[in-house]
């Protein structure tokens, strides 16, 4: 269940609440509360209008028991719950209507069991149980059933390059001209643009996972994440300038495995200062569009970073992508910055300001706004030339080429793939 933004939520919530109408379902209720180590203070007097104005206010509990006795639209009214509550809240109804339909109802709505009055204590004390269960159960993954899956980050060499234009470019091409189903994941928490290139509220879910990394998991993803279109999804933030960023990266490694598992494509807009922060980000993804621009800062800050990618990251490719090109104007030629990396600048985007304004006019990703436009083919060029990893990594396997220990992405050469577009100039 999903709710919206509370100010001071607790980065650790109570393990359980209840909000029951009646005092012989409490004194039913209390004991086995006890029995599982909570607080009897938690069951609380009164059915699910009481839940829903208390929750709105404070953060929800991992375990929530909520009376439905006193509802004139069961159904109607667990949506309403469902608004004040955080991402991964087990809820378990109670009332006295036995009605298959209406449990089978609840049930579809996200509801994790619905108990039928009067309570028996072994009735409950099962359901606790069962409810406890989902937070303490270890995550398995079937390798058989994972999809093929890759991760892409992009990184700008310095502020302003148009690292973030380009991610949420190729994420929106992946998801609409490809139709991949795709993650944008926008990790510049304070500061991101991703959901605002889209026209998008970021809405808490990344505030969410930082704060509690242990209530990452599918169903998390499905509620936290904004739609942007049928196959893209947004993860980002706009958290408060005065909270500082107080996580060890585990939330971002957790949700990079979820995205493996619920999508094809994965974008991170990821920010170059988390790179040294967080390095560990790096370690299950396959490609890394590094965006720069013919200067002589970004020359320094693009030796650096692809000198840091060799030592720390060395199983991943890497896309030189040369960004707001103008050979009258630029400080470094082409030829020059190339000698100065040593490696090819594998795509250059020319400059073109009226296209980045209509595409923020528009409230739309600059792939999207400027279709017929020289830069908008070359951003469908990068996107073609990172969703190609997948085929290659297809054509590698059935070749049997992948070394024991050895990434297949790692030994499949990205330079022969882009080669031909070298002749894309400055």
């Amino acid at each position: 269940m999903n709710a919206p933004w509370k100010s001071g939520t607790p980065g650790n919530r109570d393990p359980f609440a209840a909000f029951i109408c009646d005092d012989n379902a409490l004194d039913v209720l209390r004991p086995v509360v006890i029995e599982m180590g909570w607080q009897p203070e938690k069951c609380h007097k009164g059915g699910l209008r009481n839940a829903v104005q208390s929750l709105s206010i404070t953060a929800s509990p991992n375990i929530l028991m909520v009376d439905l006795s006193e509802s004139g639209d069961p159904l109607n009214d667990i949506n309403a719950l469902a608004e004040v509550c955080e991402p991964g809240t087990v809820v378990i109804a109670v009332g006295q209507v036995n009605d298959v339909r209406l449990y089978r109802d609840l049930v579809a709505s996200g509801i994790q069991d619905y108990l039928l009055k009067p309570l028996t204590a072994g009735q409950v004390r099962d359901a606790l149980v069962s409810a406890q269960a989902i937070f303490t159960q270890p995550r398995s993954h079937d390798p058989a059933n994972a999809k093929r899956h890759i991760s892409t980050a992009v990184v700008g060499t310095r502020g302003g390059v148009g690292a973030s234009l380009l991610a949420t470019s190729i994420a929106w091409l992946f998801s609409t001209e490809q139709k991949l189903p795709t993650a944008l994941l926008d990790l510049d928490v304070h500061f991101g643009t991703g959901a605002l290139t889209l026209d998008l509220e970021p809405g808490r879910g990344l505030t969410d996972a930082i704060e509690n990394p242990s209530r990452i998991d599918t169903l998390f993803i499905e509620r936290a994440m904004i739609r942007a279109n049928d196959n893209l999804a947004i993860l980002s933030a706009e958290a408060p300038i005065n909270s500082p960023l107080m996580t060890d990266g585990t939330a971002f490694v957790q949700l990079e495995e979820e995205f493996r598992q619920a999508f094809e494509m994965t974008v991170i807009d990821l920010p170059r200062n988390m790179l040294i922060n967080f390095p560990h980000l790096l370690a299950d993804v396959n490609c890394v569009v590094l965006a720069t621009e013919y200067t002589l800062a970004g020359a320094r800050d693009a030796i650096r970073i692809l000198s840091w990618l060799k030592a720390n990251a060395a199983h991943v490719q890497t896309i030189v992508v040369a960004n707001k090109v103008q050979p009258a104007t630029q400080e470094i030629s082409k030829a020059d910055f190339e000698a100065s990396i040593e490696r090819k600048v594998n795509f250059a985007i020319p400059y073109d300001l009226k296209a980045a304004t209509n595409a923020a006019k528009l409230g739309q990703t600059f792939a999207e706004a400027n279709r017929a436009a020289k830069s908008g083919a070359v951003m469908r060029e990068i996107a073609q030339a990172v969703a190609g990893l997948t085929d290659a990594d297809e054509a590698a396997e059935t070749k049997g080429k992948k070394a024991s220990g050895t990434s297949l992405l790692g030994k499949f050469d990205l330079k022969g793939l882009l080669a031909k577009k070298d002749k894309i100039s400055a």
